[in-house]
């Protein structure tokens, strides 16, 4: 496996199997030069969202980094303040005019429950992923799917749709494991990618199997903990604006961790990363 290796999402897209990540990056020069630095370490598959502020950076980045759209795997995901059918599919169109893209090679709604739904998140979603399914079927969006869906959340989904969802992008790390989240979303042939992948960095740094795991493996607790993701089978999605970290985290192709030392991760608890509230609107 390499950085450039691919899951096949249901329609038969290939998806990368990391992914350069661009949350809280609003700096336009960071956000660039982020872009045009993952693109030169050999990342294809970019993350974005609306809600990040960061979508015209991003397709700057994209135009600057010397690599032909074609071969990039490019995702942004929807606003909560944009969900229902019409304000989703006008929306669609403003992130591929920021981005300057004539397609979107996945779009996700990002959260299931918001403000100003009118207390039903069921209908919401289901007028919402009509409007991906429409701008899908357009040849905007070479690939649909959610992010940060329960259980609820995908069945009112999948009953409601012509169309599943291709993809849950939702938490995943040692210490938050949402197993039969991920479950249900492989059962339903759903590729899962994990965000925020490194949050137990800081709990982990005193622990001492896992500082031998470092030794032994020659690795950082980042590329320990990012490994974990893709011997998961998770899209693992890591973000960086310095060059150095950026390369560091593509380094995790040239290890394998041993059973007992992924049974040691997925037993880790963390009492300060607790499981996304599933019904929280946001």
């Amino acid at each position: 496996m390499n950085l450039t290796d691919t899951y096949t999402l249901p329609n038969g897209i290939k998806i990368p199997v990391m992914g350069y990540g661009t949350w809280q990056v609003t700096d336009p020069k960071e956000a660039v030069d982020g872009v045009v630095n993952a693109v030169k370490e050999g990342y294809r598959h970019i993350d974005t969202a609306q809600m990040y502020g960061n979508e015209e950076y991003i397709g700057k980045g994209i135009k600057e980094c010397g690599v032909p759209r074609e071969e990039l795997f490019v995702t942004s995901k929807l606003n909560n303040s944009n969900h229902g059918y019409e304000k989703a599919k006008k929306t669609i169109q403003e992130s591929l005019d920021r981005l300057g893209l004539d397609y979107l090679d996945l779009f996700l709604i990002h959260w299931p429950v918001v403000k100003d739904n009118g207390g039903d998140w069921q209908q919401d979603n289901i007028d919402t992923w009509r409007a991906l399914e429409d701008m899908y079927e357009e040849g905007k969006l070479k690939a649909i799917g959610v992010s940060n869906f329960g259980i609820p959340h995908l069945e009112n989904i999948v009953e409601n749709s012509r169309i599943k969802p291709m993809v849950n992008q939702i938490r995943l790390h040692p210490g938050v494991l949402q197993e039969d989240t991920v479950e249900m979303s492989r059962d339903q042939n759903m590729v899962i990618e994990a965000w925020s992948p490194l949050s137990p960095m800081k709990y982990m740094e005193e622990d001492t199997k896992v500082q031998a795991m470092t030794s032994e493996y020659g690795k950082s607790i980042a590329q320990i903990l990012l490994r974990w993701s893709l011997q998961q089978g998770f899209v693992v999605l890591t973000k960086s604006v310095h060059t150095d970290r950026i390369k560091e985290n593509a380094d995790i192709f040239d290890f394998e961790l041993s059973d007992g030392d992924m049974a040691y991760l997925n037993s880790l608890k963390f009492e300060d990363l607790s499981k996304p509230e599933d019904l929280k609107a946001r």
